[in-house]
């Protein structure tokens, strides 16, 4: 990896902006697709976390070479977001459960946890936070080549 992967650019600033807020956005907008006596908790802002990370991590580097690539970094970026969160999230929901006693055994907890992601999932094939994540990872991926381009 070049030094410069790790330095910080005005395309990693402003994908890490924009997919935080692409985080927040479908945050809220899964919150009505689950049982409404569910406690979200930190919900929100560890999706917005987990989507500056992915955005510096994985956008930020491919930034700076068009904007098709570009684009495609941002839709890559969105879709790691989508992954970590389900694994973030199905983690600490089985870490609870386990705290409870409710699961006994390192198998079983993480069969459990694939359980729940896939839950996660199925609850997220829904029109309009998927139609919501694939235009915020294009724009995002957009604006953050235009960016690196203009400002770096």
């Amino acid at each position: 990896m070049p030094v410069t992967d790790t330095m910080p650019t005005a395309g990693k600033l402003v994908a890490a902006m924009g997919m935080g807020a692409l985080g927040w956005i479908g945050s809220d907008l899964y919150r009505p697709l689950v049982e409404e006596s569910t406690d979200f908790g930190w919900f929100n802002y560890v999706n917005v976390a987990l989507g500056m990370l992915c955005a510096w991590r994985v956008t930020g580097r491919r930034l700076g070479y068009g904007y098709a690539t570009g684009i495609s970094a941002g839709l890559t970026g969105m879709a790691a977001l989508v992954f970590w969160a389900i694994f973030v999230q199905s983690l600490y929901e089985m870490l609870s459960l386990a705290l409870d006693g409710r699961i006994t055994g390192v198998m079983r907890g993480l069969f459990k946890m694939f359980d729940l992601a896939a839950d996660y999932a199925v609850v997220m094939l829904d029109g309009t936070l998927i139609g919501v994540l694939l235009a915020g990872g294009f724009l995002v991926g957009a604006v953050a080549e235009a960016a690196e381009r203009r400002w770096s």
